[in-house]
């Protein structure tokens, strides 16, 4: 990945940032698009990430200034200001504002799990979706209506996933198929329970950016693919590949505890996110596939 944009996106970068002499210091964390610190004489200004025109990660940025717009309008969490979209000839990109990068506690795990549920407290008066398509990464993420939550959960998310996986997944691919007319007795019941909420979408720890706070280490939330939906599919992504820790899933619980079920339901979620990663990144996520496909078939 270039730790300096294109000439011309660094021109539009130094217009929006008024300044005319800048360094960009590569900033890891993302396999997607090229990503930097901008620093002027004094010190950082801000964050940019930028692709080549024509990459799936150049058309993404409109979505994401979205997404993180309805995020920071709710007031529940804490989400980079957008300095700027960038558009030059050969290249995309993203500004935002720099946030210096600190380690959490645990009361700072504790304090973000409330605050995820709070904003899944935000009632939107919505159906499931979003009023344009977006992406999960690069890949690209179908929000239009559907008859309920679970046709939504099959049609819009996992199918589209499975037809792009194809033939690697083998055997697979008839017992994904076989849970399509489960999905809405799994989970229909829970998400009319707990109304629509406001997803993040994509909520791994490396979306969790941990910055200064005026009362210690604060999470900010980056890179969103968002939408309306069940809560539990932002926390079912968060207790993929590792998971949160305790404090997190306790601050969640005290502020809004889960649905009886929501175990069982679990696996469904983290279908989409399992099969994502197959197409993004092979066959080495096969065998957690399958593993959630087992459980969903011991639950039904």
């Amino acid at each position: 990945m270039s730790a300096r944009p294109p000439q011309a996106l660094h021109g539009r970068v130094r217009d929006l940032l008024g300044a005319e002499h800048l360094a960009y210091t590569p900033v890891g964390g993302g396999c997607i698009a090229h990503a930097a610190r901008v620093d002027g004489p004094d010190g950082p200004l801000a964050f940019l990430k930028w692709s080549p025109a024509g990459d799936p990660a150049a058309a993404t940025y409109p979505a994401e200034e979205v997404g993180l717009a309805a995020l920071a309008a709710t007031g529940a969490v804490k989400v980079p200001r957008v300095l700027g979209i960038l558009s030059v000839e050969g290249a995309a990109g993203l500004l935002l504002e720099w946030m210096p990068l600190t380690a959490p506690s645990d009361e700072a795990w504790r304090h973000f799990g409330g605050s995820l549920a709070r904003l899944h407290a935000v009632r939107p008066e919505a159906r499931p979706g979003w009023p344009d398509d977006n992406a999960l990464g690069p890949l690209p993420q179908t929000n239009a209506p559907a008859d309920g939550w679970g046709d939504f959960w099959w049609r819009r998310r996992l199918l589209p996933q499975i037809d792009l996986a194809g033939p690697r997944l083998g055997a697979l691919t008839g017992r994904l198929h076989a849970l399509a007319g489960r999905l809405p007795g799994l989970l229909d019941e829970a998400f009319e329970a707990d109304g629509t909420s406001l997803l993040h979408g994509d909520l791994w720890s490396g979306n969790v950016h941990w910055t200064a706070g005026g009362d210690g280490p604060r999470a900010a939330l980056i890179d969103p693919s968002t939408y309306y939906g069940h809560r539990e599919v932002d926390l079912a992504m968060a207790a993929l590949f590792g998971g949160f820790p305790a404090p997190f899933w306790r601050g969640y619980e005290e502020e809004r505890p889960l649905r009886p079920g929501a175990s069982r339901r679990r696996p469904a979620y983290q279908l989409y996110y399992l099969l994502a990663h197959v197409n993004l990144f092979g066959a080495s996520y096969l065998g957690r596939t399958a593993e959630a496909v087992a459980a969903l078939e011991a639950g039904s």
